[in-house]
């Protein structure tokens, strides 16, 4: 039986889920969200998320059986009869199972589109001779951050876009408040941003070098100074990261981000 749920539910603290919490450290954004489906079964051990219009995140608890599990993807795929899901996201094998139920359910197919590792940061390892300072992006950065948003895009989605279309978005992340730049001689050259904060963890996202700029330690250094300030907040860090993607990773592990378990994104078509 399934039950609702929101970002103060204890099913969110408890041991089971506790365990994969990196992984699935998104819960606590989607949960926060009042246009969002979130849902338990009674027993709490299987969480299913959803922003509208955005891909659904699904937790099952490792320590049910193959049968259970199956019948629990059964039991959500039929309360979402009539409900189109654009996808879903999770640890690989437990969203595999629910895409083939889900698609030979509705007749239709998936796919894999994304392959994502979960990190976290207990202990933060700064770069050695990285020149520049870190500073909080202010209003007069807008143009930069919407061009540095719109290379983001473009290497991590393969979207070609318009500077100009992301204004509204650099405006907003700057408004925020969480958005920060790494700087040479006044000039930014880095950019990375804490998009939320959870009770335990806080995550990091947009970590974006222009092309021109790479290889210098400009990533690590931005990153690994706003670890700091998480750190200060009695938080720790983490991130998802394109597996596609071998530099970004090794960055990362680099200053002390470690591996906490893969998610797939699954499309349907």
């Amino acid at each position: 039986m399934l039950q609702q749920l929101d970002s103060n539910d204890r099913v969110l603290s408890q041991k089971m889920f506790l365990a994969n919490e990196v992984q699935y450290n998104l819960f606590h954004r989607i949960c926060e969200s009042r246009n969002s489906r979130c849902l338990k079964t009674t027993d709490e051990q299987m969480i299913f998320a959803q922003s509208e219009g955005q891909n659904a995140w699904l937790w099952i608890s490792k320590e049910l059986s193959e049968d259970k599990k199956h019948k629990v993807c059964q039991e959500l795929v039929r309360l979402l009869s009539g409900t189109a899901l654009p996808g879903v996201s999770g640890d690989p094998a437990m969203v595999e199972h629910f895409a083939q139920v889900y698609s030979e359910t509705n007749d239709i197919q998936y796919f894999s589109h994304m392959i994502m590792e979960s990190y976290s940061c207990s202990k933060v390892k700064k770069p050695h001779n990285v020149r520049g300072t870190m500073h909080q992006a202010k209003k007069h950065n807008v143009e930069t951050v919407a061009a540095f948003l719109a290379g983001f895009s473009e290497e991590a989605y393969g979207l070609s876009v318009d500077p100009d279309s992301q204004i509204p978005a650099a405006e907003e992340m700057i408004k925020a408040g969480n958005l920060y730049l790494w700087y040479i001689d006044r000039h930014p050259v880095s950019m990375a941003n804490i998009a939320h904060r959870s009770p335990r963890h806080a995550r990091i996202n947009a970590v974006y070098t222009p092309s021109v700029f790479r290889k210098r330690g400009f990533a690590s250094a931005v990153v690994t100074e706003i670890c700091s300030v998480l750190e200060s907040e009695g938080l720790q860090p983490m991130l998802y990261a394109d597996l596609k993607n071998p530099d970004s990773n090794r960055v990362y592990q680099n200053i002390g981000f470690q591996e906490k378990g893969k998610v797939v994104d699954i499309k349907f078509k």
